[in-house]
């Protein structure tokens, strides 16, 4: 899939860019950009923060229309413990934990690979946990139009953590849901799942 690929070459201008911006905040915080372990540190984090918010570059409609299938299966289909690595808009710092997606189909699935792929390409840019959760959710809901979607998100935030009221163990759990989610029965045999561990 096209700009889903590890990035392995980069944006040279972007990079310039970015490292001469890095460089004048390390030396804003009083550091010498010229010590031996600093001196790359700027390039070395504008290929980092590059990294880190490539879902920008990535469409991720097309990475679940790339892979749709005719099938008559009405049943939940449940993809959970994804992997989430985000970074809060408000202080740019991570936020990570985990996302639990399922959808009923109404006649087409999706290759499983590509939802941990859209939540990864919605994840790496600039976010907050309550649209991260919606968008995912959205995205689903227009490429595959299933009888229903359902996202949770549950999430540690640096920020909360390395500063403000530095509580170490607390995670926030967000939900969206659109369909036959939304009736009580539904969303509690979803919730079931996500929280059993299936032997």
């Amino acid at each position: 899939m096209k700009g889903y690929e590890k990035i392995e070459t980069y944006d040279l201008d972007k990079i310039e860019t970015l490292s001469d911006n890095y460089r004048l905040i390390i030396e804003n915080l009083g550091e010498d950009t010229q010590r031996e372990g600093i001196v790359k540190t700027p390039e070395r984090a504008a290929k980092a923060m590059q990294y880190l918010t490539h879902g920008y570059d990535i469409d991720p409609s097309e990475i679940l229309k790339s892979a749709l299938f005719s099938e008559d299966h009405q049943q939940m289909i449940v993809v959970k413990d994804i992997e989430v690595y985000s970074m809060c808009e408000h202080h740019m710092l991570p936020f990570f934990g985990k996302a639990h997606v399922a959808y009923i189909p109404n006649g087409k699935i999706v290759g499983l690979s590509k939802i941990p792929r859209v939540v990864d390409a919605f994840a790496r840019r600039l976010q907050v946990q309550e649209r991260l959760t919606d968008e995912i959710k959205n995205c689903i809901q227009e490429a595959l139009n299933p009888l229903g979607v359902a996202v949770v998100i549950e999430a540690q935030h640096m920020c909360m953590q390395m500063r403000g009221i530095q509580k170490q163990n607390s995670v926030t759990t967000t939900s969206s849901f659109t369909g036959a989610f939304e009736k009580d029965k539904t969303r509690k045999e979803f919730i079931s799942l996500v929280a059993n561990k299936l032997s």
